[in-house]
């Protein structure tokens, strides 16, 4: 990518676009999700038929410092009351936000770039998450429960639960990793002789924003997952 956008070929933000039925699609933010998904899942099924006790591969024991982590956090947060899931889901979107942004390390960066760099996806895994926690809550304690709770609070904390939240948290993911990708374009504007340099540095930050991204998202998840559980106390008359 970084000889592409010294020849002016690459614009961050730019995507590589089609249509179906009237809507416009950006292909390289679906296939990088989708390379990413297979990805994700492919490690999982590798880590189901070959984990082992005695030995453990160096993948088995990144996976079960990730589990362990999320376990932990989850009990400190919200002890036994934990809804069902949660656990998985922040594994999940660990895993799989963590790959879609080291994507960009590649060299196809420029035909497959990091999905997390475009704010569809970034948005889409926003809303899953809190639509998520509201469904929990209203499982848990009820319809008229879970929303007359929040709306007792008043309006600034229904704008902070509904779209204050919601917007940060995907604005960070996209916002860290979009500036990524426009790092290296500016590297690829250095002259040759000295470019590996610098781009191997990047490369190597890049991999770090992109670890602690997936580990704040999840963390933010577990939290605002808490947060609901923890405010659904009586109302009081």
């Amino acid at each position: 990518m970084s000889v592409l956008a010294a020849e002016g070929a690459v614009t961050p933000g730019q995507h590589w676009t089609g249509e179906l039925l009237g809507f416009t699609l950006n292909l390289d933010t679906i296939v990088g999700t989708l390379v990413a998904g297979v990805i994700v899942c492919g490690l999982g099924l590798y880590m189901a038929h070959r984990a082992v006790a005695g030995r453990p591969s160096g993948l088995q024991v990144a996976f079960e410092v990730l589990v362990a982590w999320a376990q932990d956090q989850t009990e400190e947060l919200m002890g036994r009351r934990a809804p069902r899931g949660v656990v998985g889901l922040a594994i999940t979107l660990f895993a799989s936000i963590l790959v879609s942004n080291w994507i960009a390390v590649f060299p196809s960066e420029h035909w497959v770039p990091p999905p997390t760099a475009d704010t569809n996806l970034t948005i889409a895994l926003m809303l899953l998450v809190i639509v998520w926690v509201n469904v929990m809550g209203i499982r848990t304690h009820g319809l008229g429960r879970h929303f007359l709770v929040i709306a007792e609070k008043g309006p600034f904390e229904i704008i902070t639960q509904f779209f204050g939240r919601p917007l940060s948290l995907a604005l960070r993911l996209w916002g860290n990793i979009f500036a990524g990708g426009l790092m290296v374009s500016l590297i690829g504007l250095l002259p040759v002789s000295v470019l590996w340099l610098p781009n191997a540095a990047w490369k190597l930050f890049d991999l770090f924003i992109g670890l602690l991204q997936a580990l704040i998202f999840a963390l933010l998840t577990l939290i605002y997952f808490a947060e609901a559980i923890e405010t659904e106390e009586p109302v009081s008359k």
